[in-house]
């Protein structure tokens, strides 16, 4: 029995040094809603506020929210339509991140979020930003999947999320999303392209060759034009 107290001590001493030990579980990252029914995990990166995805989760003033209003209330009598106000604004910041101005493209993302909240290109856009300016794949696949659930999403959607999580290492999750990609968009070449590349990280050079043939058909952006010799050079296409 002494022997069986002692064995029993030891033990507990053992346990209590590896909790000692043990790290600090991480808390719980803080969520927030920025529109009805829409919570993203709230998170900040050195630029300024109006540069980062949904003005950096800062508080606004009142004279910040009432030049919000005013901007908001001017774009929309100069387009006609709240529905013409987002439109122009995120067609402004598609133009910014093609030709490589994405501080600018943040800048109209975040008027296009004060537009209307809701909708899928804000998410997609604000996605684009988190992996292209502040190198966050984690944030930018949670914006990406949100963006899929809101309305009014744009063709090119499932073929940039596949290209994150081409770019993030996840080949067979990115095919999965570009096969969908294809069907639903089956002449948006950059998609084909994408795919193209998925195929060949999983190990399929043949598949990939004949997703690479549809691409050049579709014309791809010059953007992914590049992509598509790279892969077609890679997987020894004919």
């Amino acid at each position: 029995m002494r022997r069986s107290g002692t064995f029993l001590k030891q033990t507990i001493l053992a346990v209590a040094c590896v909790v000692m030990l043990a790290p600090p579980l991480p808390a719980a990252a803080e969520t927030v809603e920025v529109a009805p029914g829409v919570q993203v995990t709230k998170r900040t990166y050195t630029a300024p506020v109006n540069e980062q995805p949904f003005f950096g989760f800062a508080a606004r003033s009142a004279e910040q929210k009432a030049e919000d209003e005013k901007f908001v209330s001017a774009i929309i009598g100069a387009t006609g339509s709240r529905e013409k106000a987002f439109e122009e604004t995120t067609k402004r910041a598609w133009i910014a991140i093609q030709g490589g101005k994405v501080r600018e493209a943040a800048l109209r993302f975040n008027q296009a979020f004060l537009v209307s909240p809701e909708q899928s290109s804000v998410y997609h856009g604000f996605a684009v930003i988190a992996q292209a300016r502040f190198n966050d794949l984690d944030a930018a696949d949670e914006l990406f999947r949100i963006a899929l659930k809101q309305p009014n999403p744009v063709k090119a959607l499932k073929a940039d999320y596949g290209r994150l999580l081409l770019i993030a290492k996840r080949p067979r999750d990115a095919q999965a999303v570009l096969d969908q990609a294809v069907k639903e968009a089956p002449d948006f070449g950059d998609a084909w392209t994408n795919l193209a590349w998925a195929r060949f990280q999983n190990g399929d050079a043949a598949s990939a060759c004949a997703a690479a043939e549809e691409a050049a058909k579709k014309r791809p952006s010059n953007n992914s034009s590049s992509d598509l010799t790279a892969v077609r050079s890679v997987a020894q296409c004919k």
